[in-house]
C-alpha cells in the first residue's frame, strides 16, 4: 500500500516518513514492517503491513484540502455549551481519527475557548498536542510556506 519515502499521518503520534520496509522475526513468526521515521519526536516506529489499514494510517493531504482547513479555521461553530469532561472525549475521539479536519476543528475550538478562559490543564495539553500533530502534517503539503501555515493556524 505504501511505498519508501511516502509521507503518512499517523493518528496520536502526527506525521512521518516511511524509510524502509523491513522483515522482522518475533515468536517464530517472520512479518514484514513499515520503518516509520515521526517528524514530531524523531522516534522511529514500526508497524506490521498486515495491520496498516487497521491503524488509520493515510497518507499526507495535499494542497487542494488546504482552502478546505483554512475554511475550518474561519468559519464552523464550537460546541461551547458540553460540560469539559464531555467536550474533552469529543475531542479526543477527533483527534483518534487522523483526519486533517477533524484535529483542525479541535484546535479552532480550543483556540476560541481560550481566548475567553482559562483552559483547564487536560485542554491545555491536549491544544498543544493537536496543534502539534496538525502543523507536523501542514508542513508537509508540498506547495505551502511555514508563513502561510502561520497565517491561518
Amino acid at each position: 500500500m505504501f511505498q519508501i519515502g511516502d509521507n503518512i499521518v499517523y493518528p496520536m503520534h502526527g506525521a512521518g516518513t516511511i524509510e524502509a520496509i523491513e522483515e522482522k522475526q518475533f515468536l517464530e513468526e517472520k512479518q514484514q514492517y513499515y520503518v516509520i521515521r515521526m517528524s514530531i519526536s524523531n522516534m522511529t516506529v514500526m508497524i506490521p503491513t498486515r495491520k496498516i489499514l487497521s491503524s488509520n494510517i493515510r497518507p499526507v493531504t495535499d494542497i487542494r484540502a488546504l482552502k478546505h482547513i483554512i475554511h475550518i479555521f474561519q468559519h464552523g461553530e464550537s460546541d461551547r455549551l458540553l460540560p469539559w469532561k464531555q467536550r474533552y472525549i469529543v475531542n479526543t475521539n477527533k483527534i483518534k481519527t487522523g483526519e486533517i479536519q477533524e484535529g483542525a476543528e479541535v484546535v479552532r475550538d480550543l483556540r476560541r475557548m481560550k481566548k475567553e478562559k482559562a483552559l483547564n490543564s487536560s485542554e491545555k495539553k491536549m491544544l498543544d498536542h493537536a496543534y502539534e500533530f496538525l502543523i507536523s502534517e501542514l508542513e508537509f503539503i508540498k506547495g505551502i510556506t511555514e508563513k502561510q501555515i502561520k497565517s491561518f493556524c
